[in-house]
């Protein structure tokens, strides 16, 4: 993997806005304005490197099926900081099979070729227009000739497609909910863009689709239905909306007590919930000791570990990360901590290991899993060692591949097959077999 100097297009910002990204520039809290789109370099990777990215990316998802059925079998609300009747809300979410549509892995990939999971975000995950659209174009524009790890578009389409199909989306019809945020946040449209990105693929399937905040859904106690915006029953519904934070919500409280006539169907589903937690990183590490493709992590404290990062359970960001690293000199350990709203919830230590750095800029590579299967990455740079709101998005290119035509695109979309979902929790032996009581 190797970084390039390129000089931006002419007008780039207007291009990326036009593409979906409303917010090409971000402005730190010194009233600087700095590029989030950062064309001004690209990053050229390998077909080698992108098929060992793959492997890693799919392997990593079934170990985390695996996970969450492990903590949904075993854990408590309390232990992994999630609101009462959270856990149970999730068993039922696995014993229907509720299917997802896609998640995003964070990785560190060394030098060396090493590629190791820093988190996974598979309940809220954002970069979408960046990805699937504005990296795709730029390519098309400055090294059309060239191909790009990136089947997100057309695998969105197709996921969107199959649940249709299937009856997953009830009556063809998918409401999407998303959080406006704070006034004085740094998303800047983030969770809407991203929104009104995923019903364009949506529509592309055939689904029929309306967008609004959450806070406009209502709910009817009559006819125990929640209702949108035009008062119409929802039945199935995409929500930009973290589960933790949802459930603990009065309205989210109805979903916990079983008070609906006829559940809503939500993507992503609560079982989500377990593949956002931080909680899941040292389940991971129990069931998987000493993976290549792991990093040792704990709950509470840091163990044995020499160095290491401290996440908050539902972190998001790198808001309240701590990292702690032993110096050569003494008296020069370095510590320090992000700071946010998060940590009451409680944290996990995860070992600390280097991201590469390129001409000062610490890369962290998100790929992106679609229905279990492998689809594409966003290159994401920070000035430090945690990446927050102020990383930029970098495109890339594979160097030794040609772009495929038409064809072959749509042989390799339908020849690769992922991983199945999670099953209902199997109770432990002699155990009595879970019961979430309707009211």
């Amino acid at each position: 993997m190797w970084r390039h100097h390129l000089t931006p297009r002419k007008d780039w910002q207007r291009l990326v806005t036009e593409q979906g990204l409303v917010f090409p520039e971000t402005t730190r809290p010194d009233g600087t304005v700095v590029p989030y789109w950062n064309e001004s370099a690209w990053y050229e990777v390998t077909i080698d490197e992108v098929e060992a990215l793959e492997a890693a990316t799919e392997e990593l998802w079934v170990m985390c099926l695996d996970a969450a059925r492990h903590m949904a079998e075993t854990m408590t609300d309390e232990r992994l900081g999630l609101p009462p009747g959270t856990l149970g809300v999730v068993r039922e979410s696995m014993r229907r099979g509720d299917p997802s549509v896609y998640a995003r892995f964070d990785l560190a990939f060394g030098p060396d070729g090493s590629i190791k999971m820093l988190e996974i975000n598979g309940d809220t995950p954002t970069g979408l227009v960046e990805t699937g659209v504005v990296q795709w174009r730029w390519l098309e524009d400055r090294m059309g000739e060239l191909d790009q790890w990136n089947s997100l578009h057309d695998r969105l389409v197709e996921r969107w497609a199959a649940l249709l199909a299937d009856g997953s989306i009830r009556d063809g019809n998918l409401l999407f909910v998303y959080d406006l945020g704070e006034e004085d946040s740094y998303d800047g449209g983030e969770m809407e863009m991203t929104v009104h990105y995923l019903m364009d693929t949506a529509i592309q399937a055939g689904v029929r689709t309306m967008a609004h905040p959450i806070g406009h859904l209502g709910w009817n106690e009559y006819a125990r239905q929640f209702r949108d915006v035009h008062d119409q029953p929802v039945g199935s519904a995409f929500k930009l909306y973290p589960w933790e934070e949802m459930l603990r919500e009065e309205f989210g409280r109805i979903i916990v007590e079983g008070r609906e006539a006829d559940p809503v169907r939500w993507f992503e589903p609560a079982w989500k919930v377990l593949l956002s937690s931080k909680g899941i990183l040292p389940v991971l590490w129990e069931r998987n000791p000493g993976h290549r493709l792991l990093l040792p992590s704990y709950f509470d404290s840091e163990g044995d570990l020499l160095q290491w990062v401290r996440k908050p359970l539902h972190g998001r960001e790198g808001d309240n990360v701590s990292v702690h690293l032993i110096s050569d000199i003494p008296d020069l350990d370095t510590d320090f901590e992000m700071p946010g709203g998060y940590g009451a919830e409680g944290y996990v230590y995860q070992e600390y290991t280097p991201l590469p750095v390129y001409d000062g800029n610490y890369v962290v590579l998100g790929s992106w899993v679609i229905d279990g299967q492998a689809a594409g990455m966003l290159v994401r740079e920070s000035d430090g060692m945690v990446t927050d709101y102020f990383s930029r998005v970098v495109p890339h290119a594979i160097s030794d591949h040609l772009s495929p035509d038409d064809a072959q695109v749509q042989q390799w979309l339908a020849e690769r097959v992922g991983p199945t979902l999670p099953e209902k929790p199997k109770a432990p032996e002699g155990a009595m077999p879970v019961v979430v009581e309707r009211t």
